[in-house]
């Protein structure tokens, strides 16, 4: 058995692996051949893995729609000691750099739950700090609506009481799409792999672990809409926009408002993703979430002949 089939056994029997490092997550924003893994092993069980992305050689990197990834270690091999935890989670770390394949540039997203990256530091990694947002005990509505700020409530009133705007599920994927590009458009962006979107929803709908939910007004227009991808332990808000010509009625505060509450049916806590922009932070902070750290590692440069062979690499695989 390879690495990577008995990463996709350790999948399905460990609930504790974040759904961004898990195989069928990796094999719909990768590509099955465009990621690997490494493990490690003690008495015969995985006691840590290290999934990564290598959308060219020499190049470690996220992938798209991707918070995430890094290591993992298995609770079941956690120490009482903190100091012996330690150390045997340093000296996994810096076996996996001994085992990651050479590259020129490597840039990976820690989940927030790795709190230790002193053994990347060593061998001459740097670090930036990101922040996303956590709510916790998401099935207990009403002490999510009393954490609620006061303009994230009025929000969701006002998008109820005064524009009628009805929540659904089961979006349109080309229409969530449409809307969400026209937000991208709005901030002067590019719209960001918008087939990437496309399959992820398609996967996750298949798996009954996404969704998207949006709000319609009594016209039928569709004012905002959210996709949200859910497992036991977490659900994660993916992606979302709206229309730039109804941003007043408070829709988008309504819309996460009944996604959290419906998938508080599958997941015990809700994951914002985060921004650093500061407008969006604000609004997620409103939900009452707590601020949650993580590490982006990196190390050397990425070259603009590596970034025009990434853009290949993925017109190719899809």
């Amino acid at each position: 058995m390879t690495e990577k089939e008995k990463y996709r056994q350790l999948c399905a029997e460990e609930l504790s692996i974040p759904i961004y490092s898990r195989d069928w997550w990796l094999d719909c924003v990768c590509g099955e051949v465009g990621w690997d893994v490494l493990l490690c092993c003690r008495e015969g069980e995985i006691e840590a893995s290290m999934p990564f992305y290598s959308p060219c050689k020499g190049v470690i990197f996220m992938p798209p729609y991707t918070q995430a990834m890094g290591v993992w270690f298995n609770p079941s091999f956690e120490d009482k000691s903190y100091s012996k935890d330690l150390y045997r989670k340093q000296t996994v770390c810096e076996n996996f750099i001994k085992q990651l394949p050479s590259s020129t540039y490597f840039s990976q997203s820690f989940h927030y739950s790795f709190t230790d990256w002193l053994p990347f530091y060593w061998k001459g990694y740097r670090q930036t700090t990101r922040y996303t947002y956590l709510l916790s005990d998401i099935e207990n509505k009403d002490v999510l609506w009393k954490n609620l700020n006061e303009n994230v409530r009025r929000n969701i009133q006002k998008a109820r009481d005064k524009y009628k705007l009805e929540v659904r599920k089961n979006v349109d994927i080309n229409q969530f799409v449409e809307i969400t590009d026209k937000t991208f458009i709005r901030q002067g962006l590019r719209p960001y792999h918008p087939d990437f979107l496309k399959r992820l929803i398609e996967y996750s709908r298949k798996r009954n672990q996404g969704d998207i939910w949006g709000a319609y007004d009594v016209d039928g227009r569709l004012h905002t809409a959210v996709f949200v991808v859910w497992q036991k332990n977490n659900a994660y808000y993916i992606a979302g926009g709206g229309d730039p010509e109804l941003r007043q009625s408070g829709a988008h505060a309504l819309t996460l408002w009944e996604a959290i509450n419906e998938v508080s049916q599958h997941s015990t806590s809700f994951d914002f993703e985060g921004s650093m922009i500061k407008g969006v932070e604000h609004f997620f902070r409103g939900f009452g979430a707590k601020q949650m750290p993580y590490f982006v590692v990196e190390k050397g440069k990425m070259s603009p002949l590596k970034r025009f062979q990434i853009k290949i690499f993925r017109l190719c695989k899809w």
